[in-house]
């Protein structure tokens, strides 16, 4: 039975006009699936579905979504998050929910392989199909970068401090924002940031981030305001990376990446699937720290924006 479904141009150069034909007969597109953005059921005989393509350096990955979620598009991601978001599928993967990823300097993206093959995924419920014939357009990698870079660890009396990478923590999370619960994430380094050759003592995170189009929280009834350019990455209903722009123009580059596909809860997705938007917060380290409860992790917010200790913004999901 011919499908609903909406193939980009960029979707369409990947896979090749007679891989989409068959797609769009039925042949190998299914009919039920789990959206890969808020993982809620949909029918690609009964409702417009987006064909999204995660492409790594060797494999890459069709899934499909609600048209209403994501459009069609090309979402290229590292081989290994590709491999992350196939275990979340097939259930062989079983992260933490919340995630550490070093917060590094900026780095050129490596040029990719071919592509040795791609995989359809309906959704976690189906069966993992075969693969299918193999790409020969190759992709760029997303790496992982920041717009600054880490902290300073002690150093013997009389020395300089001794540069170190710092790492990112990130918190999800439902906050009540006025009468609407939103998704959130937070984010919290382990140790203070320093901007790249500072030689300063003193923690530049936030100040690092106002630069970057993040703005002072001083009230969470309020949402923050858009950050252009910058979005979240979801795939197979797992959180897979922060993007923000590419110096220059371009595809966003990940500014955060989590190391393996990080779980969202329920009602987190449901919340991002009303909205179309995911509010992100940071804050200098120590300042929020580790809460057992979304409870407590608002009051930690409310705390931090009252020093003027919060900076926030608004952010679509990728490719929206």
């Amino acid at each position: 039975m011919p499908r609903m479904l909406d193939v980009s141009d960029d979707v369409r150069a990947e896979i090749g006009d007679e891989e989409v034909d068959r797609l769009l007969a039925g042949d190998n597109a299914p009919g039920a699936y789990d959206c890969t953005s808020c993982r809620t059921p949909g029918n690609t005989e009964q409702e417009r579905t987006s064909t999204v393509l995660f492409v790594g350096q060797e494999t890459a990955v069709l899934a499909f979504a609600h048209a209403t979620c994501v459009p069609s598009q090309v979402v290229p991601v590292s081989e290994d998050q590709l491999r992350g978001a196939v275990r979340s599928i097939t259930g062989e993967d079983s992260a933490p929910p919340s995630a550490e990823a070093p917060y590094a300097p900026p780095a050129p993206a490596a040029p990719a392989a071919p592509h040795a093959s791609t995989s359809y995924f309906p959704g976690p419920a189906a069966p993992v199909p075969s693969p299918a014939p193999s790409l020969v357009s190759p992709a760029p990698v997303l790496s992982s970068v920041s717009p600054a870079a880490g902290s300073h660890a002690p150093a013997p009396s009389g020395e300089a401090p001794v540069p170190q990478q710092a790492v990112l923590g990130v918190t999800s999370g439902v906050v009540l924002v006025g009468q609407e619960a939103c998704a959130a994430l937070v984010v919290e380094p382990t140790a203070p940031i320093i901007r790249p050759g500072s030689i300063s003592h003193g923690d530049e995170f936030l100040q690092l981030l106002s630069e970057q189009g993040f703005a002072p929280v001083v009230d969470l009834g309020r949402p923050p305001a858009p950050n252009p350019g910058w979005s979240v990455l979801l795939a197979m209903g797992r959180l897979h990376a922060v993007l923000m722009p590419a110096p220059g123009g371009g595809r966003p580059v990940a500014w955060w990446q989590a190391h393996s596909p990080m779980p969202l809860s329920e009602g987190w997705r449901s919340a991002v699937g009303r909205a179309q938007r995911v509010l992100v917060y940071a804050a200098a380290a120590g300042t929020i720290g580790t809460q057992p409860r979304e409870d407590q992790l608002r009051a930690a917010l409310d705390r931090a924006a009252a020093r003027g200790a919060l900076v926030g913004a608004s952010m679509p999901l990728a490719g929206t």
